[in-house]
């Protein structure tokens, strides 16, 4: 069972005095890695803490902070901000076989605010994941395959959206991210590999190898 984040201790004015010092920065931000805080508190829901300016700024940075990382998700406490607002994309170009296994496709950029998952169906998908806040390790994570995600949208507009595949994997990374939870709490932990090994050994579209020479998930179907 995952440990329940404390809610971050930020008030109102604190987290927005936060982001107006990163925004007025003029300089991309570092991404905040494991052992702060702020990765592992209940980021605070958004409720008009920013003026629509400051949210549109900083939905704008987190862009930017992510292609360059890069990645294809953040959540703004990897950017020291407890709020629960996260922006995703997914536009890299995979072979023809990766995709298929892992059923990735492209997912054009959008950003939730206040977002939830719950599994839609008993389906699970098994494969090797990373954070930019915990650079140089991936670990293989069994997820639901497709979730709901209900968000808020920047203009204020409540949606509900279906994901599944690789895409329904980003959802619930990046929603992990505002309650506190890292990917590593879900993981297979004997799966665990730097990118060296991981390069060298295990990138292979499914997670078949890994999984049979270091002992993880013994009775799970092959993927």
């Amino acid at each position: 069972m995952l440990h329940v984040a404390n809610p971050t201790p930020f008030s109102t004015a604190r987290i927005r005095e936060t982001v107006q010092e990163i925004l007025a920065a003029g300089t991309l931000p570092p991404i905040v890695q494991a052992g702060h805080p702020v990765l592992r508190q209940q980021a605070a829901l958004y409720d008009g803490q920013l003026d629509s300016a400051e949210l549109a700024d900083l939905i704008a940075l987190m862009r930017e902070v992510m292609h360059d990382a890069p990645g294809v998700g953040l959540a703004a406490p990897q950017l020291g901000i407890p709020l629960q607002l996260a922006v995703l994309e997914d536009q890299y170009d995979v072979d023809a076989e990766t995709s298929a296994v892992r059923a990735r496709s492209p997912l054009e950029f959008f950003a939730v605010i206040n977002p939830t998952y719950r599994a839609v169906g008993s389906g699970r998908a098994a494969f090797y994941e990373g954070c930019l806040s915990l650079q140089g390790l991936q670990a293989v994570v069994s997820r639901p395959d497709t979730v709901r995600l209900d968000f808020t949208d920047p203009a204020g507009v409540a949606r509900q959206q279906d994901f599944s595949g690789w895409q329904a994997r980003i959802v619930q990374h990046e929603t992990d991210h505002l309650q506190g939870i890292l990917y590593i709490d879900r993981a297979e932990l004997r799966s665990l590999s730097n990118n060296v090994e991981y390069a060298a050994r295990w990138a292979h579209p499914d997670i078949g190898l890994a999984r049979q020479e270091l002992g993880f998930l013994p009775d799970h179907p092959t993927e």
